[in-house]
């Protein structure tokens, strides 16, 4: 069992930054792929990016380059900075963890309950 708690979400104008985090339970968490998605209101829930238990990091083109994935395995936490952030940015933010890389939500079987971040324009 995996418990997943997001926090770092807020209200911020568009150019700013922000810096998300779960934080995990259980001591396996290592051997998880960790996935950071999120939903807009009225959208379904849509893959942002995602680290392996190896570290192979992708994103989805909407975020490329303004968003790092980051994992800190000793603290077994999962990090997503977000610079440059838009108002189309605005979004529920989740973290899931999972046993494979992929963007599919599916593929993920721990969800946390997620982190409002709104933009400003």
């Amino acid at each position: 069992q995996v418990q997943l708690v997001e926090s770092g979400g807020g209200l911020v104008q568009a150019g700013d930054s922000l810096r998300l985090s779960c934080a995990a339970s259980g001591r396996t968490f290592s051997r998880y792929t960790m996935g950071w998605f999120r939903q807009a209101p009225g959208k379904e829930r849509e893959f942002v990016a995602v680290i392996t238990w190896s570290g192979t990091i992708y994103y989805t083109d909407s975020v490329k380059g303004r968003f790092t994935i980051s994992r800190d395995n000793a603290k077994n936490t999962v990090y997503l900075q977000m610079n440059n952030l838009k108002p189309e940015d605005t979004a529920v933010y989740h973290c899931a963890a999972g046993s494979r890389g992929t963007i599919y939500l599916s593929d993920y079987g721990y969800w946390g309950q997620g982190t409002q971040v709104t933009v400003s324009s």
